[in-house]
């Protein structure tokens, strides 16, 4: 056959391709912004009384470390062994919420590509299956990210190297990266990665909190944040990502919600099972 004839037989199944690539990415959109089934159980909220008292004492943690430990750690930090400083650079770097977003929007765009209705009930399943939860960590880490990118900015706090180091120095609105300390983005990614990946893989949640409180520990030591900061980021990453867990068990995406509106993951695929699609896509 020519070379004409073989663009020619290319070209329609490269456009079907496209077509379908855009009609999964479509499709998985649709699920996660659509209603909940209004017969479904909904997630419980708890009473308004304790979220109150949460919020309370939320503020009045991030306010006792503003007076306590940001001054504190201003002057003590500096003291810190350099060896000990050095690992803390280069492990904060762990904190950016690239090593998390960038690898799971790859394998969602990868499953988009390769799932076709043609493909087995089975193959299909599971990378429904693994698309959901991919999603779900997706959003739990970039729905806060993205509120803390936005709102860090127009707080305006200077950041612990400013000249002056002074850790009451603000400027509201200042959109500036020097006056982004409050709160800590590395910090909110951190323990919204820890709660997403947790609630999807229960087995990893050790290793994912003590990651993520090494990430606030680090932006501290690196003078890039106060203690405050990286409070007030872990609280915004926490919550962030139960909400959006939320968001999902609404819809019966990856979760569950069980008669007394309490949240439970959906038994996913065994790693067996995932490992055997992978392999028939990978000989297709």
């Amino acid at each position: 056959m020519s070379a004409a004839g073989n663009f020619g037989a290319s070209a329609p199944a490269n456009l079907s391709r496209m077509r379908q690539f855009g009609t999964n990415l479509a499709a998985g959109l649709a699920a996660a912004v659509r209603r909940p089934n209004p017969d479904a159980r909904r997630p419980a909220w708890p009473p308004r009384g304790r979220v109150v008292l949460s919020a309370a004492a939320a503020i009045l943690v991030v306010a006792a470390a503003m007076f306590l430990l940001d001054a504190w750690s201003l002057g003590n930090v500096r003291s810190l062994p350099w060896i000990v400083v050095v690992f803390f650079d280069n492990f904060t770097e762990l904190g950016l919420s690239g090593w998390f977003l960038f690898p799971t929007a790859i394998l969602l765009l990868a499953i988009a590509v390769i799932d076709r209705p043609t493909a087995p009930r089975l193959q299909r399943g599971v990378l429904a299956a693994v698309a959901t939860r991919l999603g779900f960590v997706f959003a739990a880490i970039a729905v806060p990210g993205l509120f803390v990118a936005l709102i860090k900015r127009l707080i305006g706090r200077a950041r612990p190297f400013v000249d002056g180091h002074d850790s009451w120095a603000y400027t509201l609105f200042a959109w500036r990266p020097d006056y982004a300390s409050m709160p800590s983005g590395h910090s909110t990614t951190a323990f919204a990665a820890a709660v997403a990946i947790g609630a999807i893989w229960p087995q990893a949640r050790v290793v994912m909190w003590i990651y993520a409180v090494l990430i606030a520990f680090s932006r501290v030591i690196v003078a890039a944040h106060h203690p405050s900061d990286v409070i007030a980021g872990a609280i915004v990453g926490t919550l962030g990502a139960l909400l959006v867990r939320q968001w999902f068990a609404a819809r019966r995406l990856g979760f569950l919600v069980r008669s007394d509106g309490a949240v439970h993951r959906l038994p996913g695929p065994s790693w067996r099972r995932i490992k055997s699609v992978a392999r028939r896509l990978v000989s297709a």
